[in-house]
């Protein structure tokens, strides 16, 4: 066991004691009690637990906290106190969630994707979605809702 800091959703959690080889996606929904990230497969190929980490997506159930200490960390509960994030809106909007297990990685893939590319085309959606698995299949919910946040953001 050891101790980290780590500076999630804007807020400093000292003395985070876990194994350094402890997954970030753990320390979020275990030690922190964020459990709006989602466990997918664990290997970090679904991006189901996508949070940011200093502003880049990635898939918190590949990442060691020990890498992750130093670093600013994302989750879906960062993005918005009440859901009112463009993106979440636009999903909402969209009506894109089934059953909905996918959608907090979804959702942080297209908020990091707006990010750089405040105006993307389908193949620029596409390509920066391609990773995030949806079960249910919505990938056209999920783009109109990209382009409809792109029009807010």
């Amino acid at each position: 066991m050891a101790r980290f800091t780590l500076k999630v959703n804007g807020e400093t959690h000292r003395n985070v004691n876990v194994d350094p080889d402890t997954p970030l996606l753990w320390v979020l929904r275990d030690t922190l009690g964020l459990t709006g990230t989602k466990f997918g497969c664990g290997a970090g190929l679904c991006r189901t637990c996508t949070v940011h980490m200093d502003g880049e997506p990635v898939p918190s159930c590949a990442i060691p906290v020990s890498i992750a200490e130093g670093s600013e960390i994302t989750t879906i509960e960062g993005l918005s106190q009440n859901g009112g994030h463009p993106v979440q809106q636009a999903w909402l909007a969209e009506q894109v969630p089934q059953c909905g297990y996918c959608q907090p990685g979804q959702i942080m893939g297209a908020v990091a994707l707006l990010a750089k590319n405040p105006n993307p085309s389908d193949a620029d959606i596409d390509e920066a979605m391609s990773p995030h698995l949806c079960r249910c299949g919505t990938y056209q919910r999920i783009r109109r809702a990209i382009h409809r946040a792109a029009e807010e953001v």
